[in-house]
């Protein structure tokens, strides 16, 4: 399978955008009414924007909708260079303002969220609102960008030992085994073998090495982003398995742009086992901040 070309993960219109830094990303596109819906996929092994294809196939809403491969991951560019939450957050930016359509509300699942958030911060002038789903960073445990954490990823990228390891990380069964986590009655098989095929293509292993060695995480993002936030913030949750919300009600408490919204029965992504209660909170949120 190692180097097919990668299928579309969702049945929509494709644009592709190079970015100030040069960067190729393919966003997917769905035309539609009102204020634009930015979908931003997390970060494991095998990230896509087939995380987000409920979005798209399961709910109606009528927003456009723009959900692209972030780089690094699915079918935009792998290059072999630095990736941080800094450069995430300029590649945001960078998206919104390719997008050409004022400011807009935008998702983020897992640590995409801590992304979405320095954006915002960066350019609050794109924003209208943040959607963080089960989002990193309010865990006791906090993970960390330092220089342990490039110290573990010398160590990935040594050529034997990295290879090996990411040769392990992307096996269907190891894909399958995290994949299930974040479902009660385990993952779509379409979503595993998406994933897998992303896993299998040239330059899969340079983004992830840095989400696995912690580099991809604030060391603070509760009082460097989420605290200082003036935009409207909505916080979906429930079970995570991988994610503790520690400290999550205390930062919500007295801040009225903050509402907190649990989707009973989910593990993380509630878009796939709950899509009418997602879209429900959704809309209940974007109406009460128009």
């Amino acid at each position: 399978m190692k180097g097919e070309p990668l299928a579309a993960a969702i049945v929509a219109e494709e644009r592709v955008w190079v970015l100030s830094a040069g960067q190729s990303v393919l966003c997917y596109h769905r035309p539609g009414h009102g204020r634009p819906l930015l979908l931003l996929h997390s970060m494991n092994a095998a990230a896509s924007a087939y995380e987000v294809k409920p979005f798209f196939d399961d709910m109606l809403l009528e927003a456009p909708l723009y959900a692209p491969d972030l780089p690094g991951f699915g079918r935009s560019e792998r290059s072999d260079r630095v990736y941080s939450p800094e450069f995430y957050a300029r590649v945001i930016v960078d998206i919104v303002r390719a997008m050409e359509v004022g400011p807009v509300d935008v998702l983020g699942l897992s640590t995409t969220s801590e992304f979405a958030a320095r954006a915002a911060l960066d350019a609050p002038e794109l924003f209208h609102s943040l959607t963080l789903v089960s989002p990193t960073g309010f865990s006791r445990r906090r993970e960390s960008s330092s220089p342990a954490g490039a110290r573990v990823h010398r160590v990935l990228r040594l050529p034997l030992l990295g290879a090996g390891l990411f040769r392990a990380l992307r096996t269907k069964p190891s894909i399958r085994f995290f994949l299930d986590k974040a479902f009660a009655d385990g993952a779509p098989d379409g979503m595993v073998d998406y994933a897998y095929a992303c896993a299998a293509q040239p330059g899969a292993s340079f983004a992830p090495f840095y989400f696995v060695s912690g580099q991809l995480f604030a060391p603070d993002a509760v009082g460097d982003l989420y605290e200082p936030q003036q935009l409207p913030v909505l916080v979906l949750y429930d079970e995570d398995p991988n994610i503790g919300f520690d400290y999550l009600d205390e930062l919500a408490q007295g801040r009225e742009n903050w509402r907190l919204t649990r989707i009973p029965g989910t593990l993380g992504l509630p878009q796939f086992e709950e899509p009418q209660l997602t879209q429900a909170a959704l809309e209940n949120f974007w109406e009460n901040i128009k």
